[in-house]
């Protein structure tokens, strides 16, 4: 098969899908939460519960997506069906202009990444081998946030040339809209990856037969992902800081761009050193960042943490993939699915917790975030 940057051709293609969804994604998500609280008057409190809804919705449907993957052998169809529906949930943001149209799109629209989640992400270490599985998915996931680069940048040339009025915002939810179609448009050019089916694998018991090892794992990825409130909160840090709303998208592209800038080299230091090290230093990470959200009071400071969230992000977005197909060869699809699904159900009172905090002091949520990484680091290297 042919090779493009020492990856797979379908990889490669799969990359590019995901760079025009994260443009388009990343477009909106950039501006979402000072969108929704500057122009449609949320409070802290009900974008704490849209955001931990939407980290919810957009796991929800992670283990019925893995467990059909394993059970049909056909990645490319839920992959697909997965990428068309959060498509067509932008197209309802287009008319956005009140509080219940928003909230439905953020909670639709993560449905959507749902689904197409774990088969895709099973496709991907299919077409992979165990010596550069790392580096695949560190590939992947630099072509999906060189996307989430180019997408705030975009909004912020909307912006600053538009003006930040609502006419501007919707314009750029109609090309967010057309960026999304692109990428749905590539995905029909890549061959699907069947596998032999599953048959005798039933919906509950094949996460019962899961190893000891994938579920300690997902005990501690349990625990941080309590710590883990929604990225709205971080550019809403950064706004109270000082920064504009256009200067807080320039931010989420440097946070971006971070994450470009380590996927590979981390997926290289996975592949030698070993994911589980990689791991524990995510949670590290995790809770300097947290601390450092605490104690911000300038916006240098703010944008160190946006690139060390950036290293962070780079870990648990890649490389908790990677390290959950080798602990779990033959299952990847369901153990996958199960991760997500589990840790999306402890992101909502993440951050309806972090709202709340937030309403009582901001660096409280920080606090309490950094707290819960060490909890978790421990119980993950016990």
């Amino acid at each position: 098969m042919k090779k493009v940057f020492g990856v797979d051709w379908n990889i490669f293609l799969l990359g590019l899908v995901s760079f025009f969804t994260d443009v388009s994604s990343e477009m909106i998500f950039s501006v979402f939460s000072i969108f929704v609280v500057t122009f449609l008057g949320f409070s802290t409190f009900l974008l704490g519960l849209m955001e931990g809804l939407s980290d919810f919705a957009s796991s929800s449907l992670d283990y019925v997506s893995g467990f059909l993957s394993d059970k049909l052998g056909k990645k490319k169809f839920l992959t697909l069906s997965g990428y068309g529906f959060s498509t067509l949930a932008k197209s309802v943001l287009v008319i956005a202009n009140s509080t219940v149209i928003a909230f439905s799109f953020r909670v639709l629209e993560r449905l959507g990444k749902s689904f197409r989640g774990p088969p895709r992400d099973s496709w991907i270490a299919s077409l992979s081998n165990k010596e550069s599985k790392g580096y695949s998915f560190g590939f992947h996931k630099t072509l999906d946030k060189a996307g989430a680069v180019v997408g705030p940048l975009i909004a912020y040339w909307l912006l600053s040339s538009f003006g930040q009025t609502l006419d501007t915002f919707h314009l750029l939810f109609i090309v967010a809209l057309i960026s999304s179609i692109i990428a749905v448009a590539l995905l029909f050019l890549i061959p699907d990856k069947v596998e032999k089916p599953k048959k005798k694998e039933f919906f509950f018991s094949s996460f019962k037969n899961l190893s000891k090892n994938f579920k300690h794992y997902l005990l501690s990825a349990s625990i941080f992902s309590l710590a883990y409130f929604s990225f709205g909160f971080l550019m809403l840090k950064a706004y109270l800081i000082g920064f504009q709303i256009k200067d807080v998208v320039l931010l989420y592209a440097l946070f971006n761009f971070s994450f470009v800038l380590f996927a590979i080299p981390i997926g290289k230091l996975g592949d030698w050193i070993g994911r589980k090290k990689i791991i524990a230093l995510s949670y590290v990470l995790y809770f300097i960042m947290s601390l450092g959200f605490v104690f911000a009071t300038t916006k240098l400071e703010i944008i160190l943490l946006f690139i060390l969230f950036g290293l962070f992000y780079s870990i648990d977005e890649a490389q908790s993939k990677a390290y959950i197909t080798d602990l779990e060869a033959k299952k990847k699809g369901v153990a996958i699915g199960s991760y997500n699904f589990v840790t999306g159900l402890v992101y909502l009172p993440a951050s309806v917790i972090a709202g709340l905090l937030w309403m009582v002091n901001p660096s409280y949520a920080f606090a309490f975030a950094g707290l819960t990484s060490i909890t978790a680091l421990i119980v993950f290297t016990l």
